[in-house]
C-alpha cells in the first residue's frame, strides 16, 4: 500500500479569490478526482484549522495499491488539471510517500 501525503501554503489572495474560497475550490476538485482516477484508492482533503505558525494551510491525503499506480495518477490528465490550478494558488509545497508493508 502506497501513501502520498501533500501539504501546502495558500497564498492570501490568488485567482480573484480569497485562500479560504480557494481551499473549497480545491475540497471540490480533490473529491472529484476519486471517480475519474481509477488508481486512486482513497482520497481525503482540507483546510487546516490549527492556527499554530508549524502549521501549513492545507492538505491531501491519498492511497494507491503500488508506486506504478502513484506514477500513472501524477501524469493521469484530471490530476494534471488540478495542479494547474495549485500552482497559481500556493506559495509553497511539502510532500511525503511512503509503502506500507
Amino acid at each position: 500500500m502506497i501513501k502520498h501525503i501533500v501539504f501546502w501554503k495558500l497564498k492570501s489572495e490568488a485567482e480573484g479569490a480569497t485562500a479560504a474560497e480557494n481551499a473549497k475550490k480545491l475540497n471540490f476538485l480533490f473529491k472529484s478526482l476519486k471517480e475519474k482516477v481509477p488508481e486512486l484508492l482513497s482520497i481525503e482533503s482540507g483546510k487546516n484549522f490549527n492556527p499554530t505558525d508549524a502549521a501549513w494551510d492545507y492538505a491531501l491525503y491519498t492511497a494507491f495499491h503500488t508506486r506504478e499506480d502513484l506514477d500513472r495518477y501524477q501524469v493521469h490528465p484530471e490530476h494534471l488539471k488540478v495542479g494547474e490550478f495549485l500552482r497559481k494558488v500556493v506559495s509553497d509545497r511539502s510532500v511525503v510517500d511512503y509503502e506500507i508493508e
